[in-house]
């Protein structure tokens, strides 16, 4: 562990000052996971590679900014996320509010979604709208609050929470749907 962050340290280093295996080391070992990352916020792969290509030239821009070297996966993983957020607001149409919404979400079964297997509910959220997948996986998956995905994507909270539970009430559709026809999880 500590020499993966010795190495870590030396590339980011040598990254800095230009050198070329150092950046192309970097990309290596950070591409995948942030390709994931892109697939799951925006749904398409093409988007997703665009939206890589340019996080890391960000990154590469602005190395110098990077203060604490062995930080650089933390700090690259929220300029992916940015770039990710960035592509949604000028992407996705967000619905309002819709007051049905406020009796789902007193009323949804948290644990339903516990005896299906993570991969088909992986792939549902795949397939969700644009807008319920953005917000499912900044909430679910991200980790933000209702009120950070307002902000973020210059909309109310109340669209968020409102897109948040449409997804979670697609999601439990179609995975139950899915569960009963096949009879599988």
């Amino acid at each position: 562990m500590e020499q993966t962050a010795h190495i870590l340290t030396a590339n980011v280093r040598k990254a800095r000052g230009g050198d070329s295996e150092a950046l192309s080391w970097l990309y290596q070992q950070y591409n995948r996971g942030m390709f994931n990352i892109c697939t799951r916020m925006t749904g398409t792969r093409n988007d997703a590679e665009d939206i890589l290509q340019e996080a890391f030239i960000i990154a590469f821009q602005k190395l110098h900014q990077l203060k604490e070297d062995h930080l650089f996966g933390g700090w690259l993983r929220k300029i992916v996320m940015t770039e990710c957020i960035r592509f949604a607001k000028q992407t996705f149409y967000w619905s309002d509010w819709n007051e049905q919404y406020d009796d789902m979400a007193d009323d949804t079964d948290d644990d339903w979604w516990l005896l299906v297997s993570p991969e088909l509910i992986q792939q549902e959220i795949k397939l969700l709208p644009d807008g319920c997948r953005q917000i499912f996986n900044l909430y679910t998956l991200e980790d933000y609050a209702h009120k950070e995905i307002a902000g973020l994507l210059g909309i109310s909270e109340s669209t968020s929470k409102s897109q948040y539970q449409r997804a979670r009430q697609l999601l439990k559709e179609r995975l139950t749907k899915k569960v009963a026809t096949d009879g599988s999880f």
